[in-house]
């Protein structure tokens, strides 16, 4: 079994590399996917303090970040795999939604907002990054966790709340 060590946030992987974000780094470590071999390069990202959630796409890396230790991610970076240029690509001062964790298919950004009065999906175009749709919970979800849009455009999320109990976690699927 190979390890590696730290205190980590996200991880994504494209190809051979895999892409680490830490807590309170302001940097993106690479590692060899198969070996867990870390690489002699890092991607810094000025600006970026407290990483929450990474994922990639279309040689994009997305990541959400906190503006301090256990705050709700305010922005999502992009940063380019191949020139490590990096843009704060959308921001909580654009969107009413607070952001949380983060899923990618090939032309959506997926983000779940963790608003206690009101947790749902956000879905952004990755090409401009435009609000497409808001998909709305049941009443009875109180907590969101993770979704992930599936090829036949429904959703599969792990939320808090059943219709049987408030307190009771689930993996559902909303269509």
């Amino acid at each position: 079994m190979s390890n590696v060590i730290g205190t980590f946030r996200g991880v994504t992987v494209l190809d051979d590399i895999m892409y680490v974000v830490c807590e309170r780094s302001s940097t993106i470590r690479l590692y060899n996917k198969d070996t867990f071999s870390r690489l002699d390069v890092v991607i810094k990202v000025d600006r970026m303090k407290y990483p929450y959630d990474i994922v990639v796409c279309d040689r994009q890396l997305y990541v959400a970040n906190g503006d301090h230790l256990y705050s709700s991610p305010h922005c999502i970076w992009r940063v380019s795999v191949d020139d490590h240029s990096y843009v704060k690509w959308l921001s909580t001062e654009s969107t009413t939604h607070r952001f949380y964790t983060l899923s990618v298919t090939s032309q959506r950004l997926l983000v779940t907002s963790d608003d206690p009065t009101s947790p749902s999906l956000c879905q952004y175009s990755t090409s401009d990054a435009q609000l497409l749709r808001v998909v709305e919970l049941p009443g009875y979800m109180n907590e969101l966790f993770h979704g992930v849009e599936t090829t036949r455009g429904t959703f599969v999320i792990g939320h808090q709340g059943t219709s049987q109990d408030e307190e009771q976690c689930a993996v559902s699927e909303l269509f």
